[in-house]
């Protein structure tokens, strides 16, 4: 009985031994595929987040880079400068308020005297407004002048507009640039805006985006407000955008427009509107070898003689340059002389 009772505990025993080792050899097995399992699940997971990676990248360059990033900044194309730059050759005046000039095909600056001092625009805001309109206004619209557009004083220029007149939104602009009437660009300010209030906003957003945050504008045409003001290199940066459109080129650059204005009676009449820019109204002659193309004066007694101009050299190049508050129309041309035979080839 004892020896039956020993060898069914040996039994036992050895029955739960090997039950114990396949227990651990199974725990190992399991254990050597979860190891196998994660290192599988990590090399996987490696490879997919490299081609995931590769994916982007190669999407990023093909659709990213190409249809985003056009590979230029900002001011690329802009002529651009942080100090004054001295001209050989140019003395601004002592009585000068700031003056620059601008090669637009070298994308430099040749000439920069308190180029971002505050000043008054007087009527070279008229740059503004011509961008104004030229970006928002359907130039075949024929505008109705109203009452307050043609409420100047005998001594601000006008192009002879009437209340209750109706003329063309192009020969607003017409007369705008070339002959500087206050009432065009009080015309123009109310049919794109609805008020000169409504307009000067729209001119400091557009102002705002080009670069010009040294601008601030309260109305279409430049008559004084201390809140009106601008810089010398704001005003290249404005003038630069308008001459990128041809239809200020063609302006600028006309020796006299004829403008048909139909009264309220239904009476047409016709006004000849000339440049206020000497050099193309041929009462000073431009230099040798120098070609004004056009340009926009301004003049208030705060603002001084202003001119700012679209210029071509002898050897194609263009130029833009801008003299600001000279005390005279004498000096203004003079000046302005001097800084294009200095740095105009």
């Amino acid at each position: 009985m004892k020896s039956t009772n020993s060898r069914t505990l040996r039994r036992s025993r050895r029955s739960r031994a090997i039950r114990r080792r396949r227990r651990q050899r199974a725990a190992a097995a399991a254990l050597i595929c979860m190891v196998l399992f994660i290192g599988a699940g990590i090399v996987a997971g490696t490879f997919v987040m490299d081609r995931m990676h590769d994916y982007t990248a190669e999407y990023e360059y093909e659709h990213y880079n190409s249809s985003v990033w056009q590979g230029s900044m900002f001011s690329s194309d802009l002529c651009v400068t942080d100090s004054e730059v001295a001209l050989d050759g140019f003395q601004p005046d002592e009585e000068l308020h700031s003056a620059g000039l601008f090669d637009l095909d070298e994308d430099a600056v040749l000439c920069g005297y308190k180029l971002f001092d505050k000043v008054y625009p007087a009527s070279t805001t008229k740059v503004m407004t011509a961008y104004v309109t030229l970006k928002y206004g359907n130039l075949d619209d024929v505008v109705t002048v109203s009452e307050n557009a043609v409420d100047f004083n005998w001594d601000e220029v006008t192009c002879g507009l009437r209340a209750g007149d109706t003329v063309t939104l192009y020969d607003l602009l017409c007369g705008l640039i070339l002959h500087s009437g206050n009432d065009c660009g009080a015309a123009i300010a109310e049919h794109i805006s609805g008020s000169i209030e409504a307009f000067a906003e729209l001119m400091n957003q557009e102002a705002a985006a080009l670069g010009a945050t040294g601008t601030h504008f309260v109305n279409p045409h430049g008559l004084h407000d201390d809140n009106h003001y601008t810089t010398a290199y704001d005003l290249y940066l404005i003038f630069n955008a308008c001459i990128k459109d041809q239809r200020f080129v063609d302006i600028i650059t006309m020796d006299s427009y004829t403008g048909t204005l139909t009264g309220a009676d239904g009476a047409v009449r016709t006004e000849t509107w000339v440049p206020t820019n000497q050099y193309n109204s041929d009462h000073h002659d431009m230099p040798q070898g120098i070609t004004v193309l056009g340009g926009k004066t301004g003049t208030t007694k705060l603002a001084g003689n202003c001119l700012i101009i679209y210029d071509e050299g002898s050897d194609g190049g263009h130029y833009i340059s801008v003299i600001m508050g000279a005390p005279g129309r004498d000096v203004l041309y003079a000046q302005m002389d001097q800084l294009m035979i200095s740095g105009i080839k």
